[in-house]
């Protein structure tokens, strides 16, 4: 499978402040069943708290993020980064991905990236996709001290 298709919980906080009346963030991602295709359906509705089900994402992986995703799944807690903007009222997720360095380049650029623990469906494809693509640099041995080794301190 080249494609996860998934969707993103969006959830709305009703806040009491007098800088900000809301705070959004993205609360989950679940694989998607539906069709290709923006879907917006409201899933929890009380007088503090809305959440949003955003579908018409797919999750893609590359084979040169193989390490970032590595560094995903051996964390205590694997991640799956949305990377959101309000836009109209509404925070709209723009896009997923697994990858460490991808979602660290999103935030470097200033933009809102919020990570939601991964679902064992995703965690399970994208550990077969770590297993077949991920080759880990190989350890050199390091010789501190060492005169004559190149690079080595001289004093």
């Amino acid at each position: 499978m080249d494609k996860f298709p998934i969707a993103v919980v969006m959830e709305r906080r009703r806040l009491e402040s007098r800088w900000v009346d809301e705070a959004w963030q993205a609360v989950g991602v679940v694989p998607a069943f539906e069709p290709p295709g923006e879907v917006l359906r409201r899933l929890v509705s009380e007088a503090d708290c809305e959440q949003y089900l955003v579908g018409g994402f797919a999750l893609e992986l590359y084979r040169d993020e193989a390490d970032n995703y590595f560094l995903n799944l051996s964390s205590p807690v694997p991640k799956v980064f949305v990377m959101w903007r309000h836009e109209e009222g509404m925070a709209r997720p723009v896009t997923v991905t697994v990858s460490y360095g991808e979602a660290a380049r999103l935030l470097d650029s200033g933009e809102q990236v919020d990570g939601v623990a991964m679902p064992r469906e995703i965690a399970d494809w994208v550990g077969d996709f770590v297993n077949t693509h991920y080759k880990p640099a190989p350890r050199r041995k390091i010789r501190r001290n060492d005169p004559f080794a190149e690079g080595g301190d001289r004093a």
